[in-house]
């Protein structure tokens, strides 16, 4: 197969299946893995695709910046990073929880679960499915609401945030910088909540799930190096060394 013939069957695939990954496409087309990343470096200069940490993703399939979007993808992934989350939280504990699908996941084990302990979030689907169990005291920062992150934002947010001291946060992001370490999001308003919040907690940890590492971002919040551990769905040795070089650790399931 020559080189265009199978630079058009890698985006041919990526539209049809969302997400390809430089192992398989490698042992498809029985060439070396450096040759499938510069298939896709050269795809996604072409726009073809959005390149994310070991592979590529289709470019409509990228972050999306409104929240709703992002409920009920990837939930299967989202909820085995939450099983881990709540392992981490002890009864006693001060929690927060920033705006993030995959703490919705957490937030359901926090609901039917039996830990006693403060969960604060700025986030309104949280606030409701947290309310339901009445061993959590929930506590909201209140804001000014945004409704693509249906969640407060804004230096009310901010200030709310000021006196408070966590034991741990879990903090989302859209997208994490394989070259610096940079951890993104989209929204200066959001990444001002979540700075603050990683700036008041005792051991944060960074929630995201494998399609998060590569991904793009609009404002850089934090570096993967700020957080005690990155919390993901499919932890491999090539993810862990790549993350330890950039001064990050993943956690270990």
């Amino acid at each position: 197969m020559f080189l265009k013939e199978r630079q058009d069957a890698i985006a041919e695939q990526i539209q049809t299946d969302g997400r390809v990954t430089v192992s398989d496409l490698a042992q498809r087309y029985d060439v070396s893995e450096d040759c499938i990343r510069k298939d896709l470096k050269t795809l996604a200069e072409e726009g073809r695709c959005k390149k994310v940490y070991g592979g590529a993703i289709r470019v409509e399939a990228a972050p999306d910046r409104n929240i709703f979007h992002r409920i009920g993808v990837r939930t299967d992934e989202k909820r085995r990073i939450a099983e881990q989350s709540y392992e981490l939280i002890g009864d006693g504990d001060t929690v927060f929880l920033d705006v993030s699908t995959t703490n919705i996941a957490l937030a359901e084990l926090l609901a039917t679960g039996t830990k006693r302990c403060i969960v604060v979030s700025n986030m309104i689907d949280l606030l409701q499915i947290l309310a339901q169990n009445p061993l959590l005291k929930v506590l909201s920062t209140g804001g000014t609401v945004n409704l693509e992150l249906n969640g407060f934002v804004g230096t009310m947010t901010v200030d709310a945030l000021a006196p408070m001291r966590f034991n741990k946060s879990f903090i989302g992001a859209l997208g994490i910088d394989m070259e610096t370490g940079g951890v993104l999001t989209f929204d200066v308003d959001d990444a001002a909540v979540k700075r603050t919040a990683l700036a008041r907690t005792e051991t944060p940890y960074l929630v995201a799930d494998l399609q998060k590492f590569g991904a793009p971002g609009n404002y850089e919040f934090a570096s993967v190096a700020d957080f005690t551990a990155l919390i993901t769905d499919e932890p491999n040795e090539g993810l862990e060394a790549a993350v330890a070089d950039l001064g990050g650790r993943i956690l270990e399931g």
